[in-house]
C-alpha cells in the first residue's frame, strides 16, 4: 500500500516533467526557426515568408518561401515536418524551386521527376542543426540545348550566428549544338558567421572544380584544378570583399595556355550607408507601386552615392599568370582608388550614358606594376627593348604606361 502511494505521485510527476520538457522543446524549436529565418532575411538580399504553419507539442509543420528582393527570376520553397523529442527534433521535407515570373516548377514541370527531399536533426540543448539534401540526376532538353546533371549531395548545419554548407556535385554537361561545356566534379564550401540582425557578418566561400572543358568547332579548352576563394566582411566601418582565383592549368592544343593566380580586395565601402541602402531598398520594393530599375535607382541615388564617401579602393595584391603557349607571363600588383569629392555631380541612374561614364572614370586614380615584362609587350607599346618593368598609372581616368599615353588597343 505504501509503495502504491509512492508510485502514483512518482508516475504523475514524471509524466508532468515529460510534458513540460516536450512543450519546452517545441517552443525552443519554434523560437530558433523564427530567429534563423529572420537572420536570413536580415542580410537584405532576400525575402522570406512562412505560411501554412501548424504548431504542436509532438509535431509541427509549415512551408517557407525564399525569393530575391529584386526580380522574379526564381523562388525556393521548402516544406518541413518536425517531430519533437525532449532532446532533439527530427525534420524532413521537400524542396520546390520555381523559375521565372510564372513560377514554373523545376521538378514536375521542367523536369519529369519528384522534388528532392531533405532531412535534418535539431539538438534542443545545444541549439545545433545538421542536415542533408540528396540531388538526383536529371536531364533537361530545350530545342538543341541539353543540360545533363549527374547528381550530388549537400550537407548543412550550425547554430545561431554560425552556419556552414558543403556541396559535392558530380559532373554536369551543357550542350548547345556543336558547343559543349563540361564541369566537375566540383565542390562548394561556405561558412557564414554574424551578429544579431546581420549588423556584422563574415562569409567565406570556396568553389573547386576538378575539370572544366569547353568544346566548339576549331577550339577545345581543358581546365583543371580551378579554385575560387572569397571572403566578405561587414564591420562597424566598412564592407570588404577579398577574392582569389587559382588556375591549375588551362590547356589548348595540348599546350598550357594559362596557369597561375590572381588576388584582389575591394574595401572602404561605407558600412552604415550599406545598411541604410538595404533598408531603404526593402521599403521601396515592398510597396505596392512597381518602379522600373531606373526609377528605383533614382529614388535611392543618395544612398548609392553614400556608399562611396570613404573613397572605395580596389587592391590587386597579386597577379602571377603564365602562358607557356604564348611565351608571356604577368607578375605584379596595383591599386585603384575612387575620388569621393563632390558626389552630387554624379548620377548613378545615368551610368548607361557614355558621357556620364566619362565623369565616373575621371574619379579614378591608381597604378599597376608589371615586372619582368616580355619583349613582345614592350615592342607593341613602343618602349625600349631593355624595359624590365611597366608602371601603368591611372590619373583622373587617363592611362599612362611608363609616363607615356596608352597606345590605341586596336591598330
Amino acid at each position: 500500500m505504501r509503495k502504491e502511494r509512492l508510485i502514483v505521485p512518482l508516475v504523475v510527476g514524471l509524466a508532468s516533467l515529460w510534458a513540460v520538457a516536450q512543450y519546452a522543446a517545441s517552443l525552443l524549436f519554434e523560437r530558433e526557426l523564427v530567429r534563423m529565418l529572420s537572420d536570413l532575411e536580415a542580410r537584405g538580399e532576400l525575402v522570406v515568408e512562412r505560411v501554412a504553419v501548424e504548431r504542436g507539442w509532438l509535431s509541427s509543420s509549415g512551408r517557407v518561401a525564399i525569393a530575391p528582393l529584386l526580380g522574379d527570376d526564381w523562388q525556393l520553397a521548402f516544406t518541413y515536418s518536425a517531430r519533437h523529442g525532449v532532446l532533439s527534433t527530427r525534420l524532413d521535407g521537400e524542396l520546390h524551386p520555381t523559375l521565372g515570373p510564372e513560377q514554373q516548377r523545376l521538378f514536375g514541370d521542367a523536369l519529369p521527376s519528384s522534388a528532392p527531399r531533405w532531412h535534418a536533426r535539431y539538438q534542443t540543448l545545444g541549439g545545433t542543426l545538421e542536415g542533408s539534401i540528396g540531388l538526383s540526376p536529371f536531364v533537361i532538353h530545350q530545342q538543341e540545348r541539353e543540360l545533363d546533371f549527374q547528381g550530388g549531395q549537400v550537407t548543412f548545419g550550425g547554430e545561431y550566428g554560425d552556419w556552414w554548407l558543403r556541396a559535392r556535385l558530380k559532373p554536369l554537361r551543357l550542350s548547345d549544338g556543336d558547343t559543349t561545356l563540361e564541369a566537375g566534379p566540383s565542390s562548394l564550401e561556405s561558412r557564414y558567421a554574424y551578429t544579431a540582425g546581420a549588423y556584422h557578418f563574415t562569409q567565406h566561400d570556396l568553389l573547386h572544380l576538378d575539370q572544366l572543358t569547353w568544346r566548339q568547332p576549331g577550339l577545345v579548352l581543358d581546365g583543371s584544378e580551378l579554385d575560387y576563394r572569397s571572403r566578405m566582411e561587414l564591420d562597424d566601418s566598412e564592407l570588404r570583399i577579398e577574392g582569389e582565383l587559382v588556375l591549375g592549368e588551362l590547356v589548348a592544343e595540348e599546350q598550357v595556355l594559362l596557369t597561375g593566380r590572381v588576388e584582389a580586395q575591394l574595401s572602404r565601402l561605407h558600412a552604415e550607408a550599406l545598411r541604410t541602402l538595404l533598408s531603404r531598398l526593402r521599403e521601396e520594393v515592398m510597396q505596392a507601386h512597381r518602379y522600373t530599375p531606373r526609377e528605383l535607382i533614382e529614388r535611392l541615388e543618395p544612398e548609392f552615392k553614400a556608399l562611396l564617401q570613404d573613397s572605395p579602393r580596389l587592391d590587386i595584391s597579386r597577379v602571377d599568370l603564365d602562358s607557356p603557349m604564348l611565351g608571356v607571363s604577368v607578375q605584379g600588383e596595383g591599386v585603384l582608388i575612387f575620388d569621393p569629392r563632390h558626389l552630387d555631380e554624379l548620377r548613378v541612374a545615368r551610368l548607361d550614358d557614355p558621357e556620364e561614364q566619362a565623369h565616373w572614370r575621371r574619379r579614378l586614380d591608381g597604378d599597376f606594376v608589371w615586372r619582368d615584362v616580355p619583349t613582345v609587350v614592350t615592342l607593341w607599346l613602343g618602349l625600349p627593348l631593355s624595359t624590365q618593368e611597366l608602371v601603368v598609372d591611372v590619373i583622373r581616368g587617363k592611362v599612362r604606361v611608363n609616363g607615356r599615353p596608352l597606345p590605341p588597343l586596336r591598330r
